[in-house]
């Protein structure tokens, strides 16, 4: 969005360009043409977008100068490890100690961590997960767009409200034109760098349809594309990555296969795994992972979760709370409290530190009005904002009132701004 400030290219090594932001260095893929050492450019997710004319990306960079250190400044007051010298709980800090020196914990270790429940253990938790974003991301943040551009699914998962279960909701699909102007709306009004185009598994598009639409986006617009459209097929992943979907949004929901299959009886998780790691090897990013709060899911079963994102080599971790759908068959069932969330959150981040962009979904939103903020304090670092055309936000009903579905999306940006603002974190990719 328009939270983004450009990069100077600082040296090119085949494919790969070396990014200064204010003295920070990053890396990033290249697939323009033309592009030299000197040049600005703006990145996201790992991929340059477009490059910048010198005179604006200056212009622009002078604005941020000031505020990028002043923001850097209070995101390091932030992330401090301020730990009461008389808490209690020493196996607590042993293990936080050893995160922090990144030493791989065992499972016994995250268990212990994930059964915490008083309040000061929590809160060292988060500080120690927050500490650790900010020591390997600094005080970067991605947001993304999101279009819901069909609300049409073949699939019959129990947990879903899109799915075939609900045959209250009244379908909608976009046709191409409003699909290309959402996108504008989304890229040249709102000034989005990257975009998620979701759907459900809707036989009414095919491949050549969705391969064309992504092409024209990508001739006319200079925005990086995450598709998450389900099982496409592994052909289908390889012609929408050709026309130049470059990220992947595919969550394996749990990494227990009996449960997956209880809860999507037509899905077959191994195909789903096949997906993920086929779209990986054709040069995806990918963002995956599950659903916390699921009937019968076990604490074990949500590190298992982390520990496979993290094993399918994901840019982005996606863990969001399980939010019952009154029209599915677990529509009686109760989502989980706020600090499993949270708590998944921060485990996620002390095991993969690094690596990992975490998302703070819009599911942890709606069941928690302040998801954002405490999930960006504890290891966070991205969230996305509905650009879907407002005629049908309500529609893409996979739990009821979704946040955020009623505001204007230029309302939900400078919400989003004076966020990231009071946290301290800045756009750089």
């Amino acid at each position: 969005m328009c939270y983004a400030i450009p990069g100077k290219v600082e040296q090119i090594q085949g494919k790969t360009v070396i990014v200064d932001y204010f003295g920070e260095k990053k890396k990033a893929y290249n697939e323009t043409e033309g592009l030299c050492p000197g040049d600005y450019i703006y990145a996201q997710g790992g991929y340059v977008i477009e490059k910048v004319p010198r005179d604006d990306a200056l212009q622009i960079l002078s604005m941020w100068k000031e505020a990028f250190f002043r923001l850097q400044k209070t995101d390091l007051l932030l992330s401090k490890i301020d730990i009461d010298p008389d808490f209690t709980d020493k196996k607590l800090l042993r293990i936080l100690d050893r995160a922090m020196q990144r030493v791989k914990l065992t499972k016994a270790e995250l268990s212990y961590l994930m059964d915490l429940e008083e309040e000061q253990a929590l809160e060292a938790l988060y500080k120690t997960a927050n500490f650790l974003r900010f020591k390997y991301h600094r005080n970067a943040c991605c947001v993304h767009g999101i279009i819901e551009i069909s609300n049409w699914c073949r699939k019959d998962c129990a947990y879903c409200g899109i799915s075939l279960h609900n045959s209250n909701l009244k379908r909608y699909r976009m046709n191409k034109q409003e699909i290309m102007d959402a996108v504008y709306q989304a890229v040249e009004v709102n000034k989005f760098k990257a975009l998620v185009l979701q759907s459900g598994e809707d036989t009414g598009y095919s491949t050549k349809e969705l391969s064309a639409i992504i092409r024209e986006i990508k001739e006319k617009f200079a925005v990086l594309i995450f598709i998450t459209f389900g099982e496409v097929g592994i052909d289908s992943l390889q012609e929408l990555f050709s026309a130049g979907a470059r990220g992947l949004l595919l969550r394996f929901e749990t990494s227990n296969p009996d449960l997956y299959h209880n809860f999507c009886p037509a899905g077959n998780w191994q195909v789903r795994m096949e997906h993920i790691k086929a779209a990986y090897k054709m040069g995806y990013l990918i963002a995956t992972g599950g659903l916390i709060g699921l009937p019968g899911q076990s604490r074990q079963d949500i590190i298992n979760d982390i520990l496979l994102a993290k094993e399918l080599s994901a840019e982005m971790f996606s863990f969001g709370p399980f939010m019952p759908h009154p029209d599915t068959p677990l529509g009686r069932n109760q989502p989980p409290l706020e600090k499993e969330v949270l708590k998944t959150l921060a485990l996620s981040r002390l095991i993969d530190a690094e690596n990992a962009k975490i998302l703070v979904t819009t599911a942890f939103e709606t069941l928690s009005p302040n998801a954002r903020q405490k999930g960006l304090m504890a290891g966070a670092s991205s969230f996305m904002l509905n650009a879907t055309p407002q005629k049908y936000r309500n529609l893409y009903s996979i739990y009821p009132n979704k946040a955020h579905n009623n505001e204007d999306l230029s309302f939900q940006i400078q919400e989003t701004i004076s966020l990231l603002q009071s946290l301290g974190r800045a756009p750089a990719d």
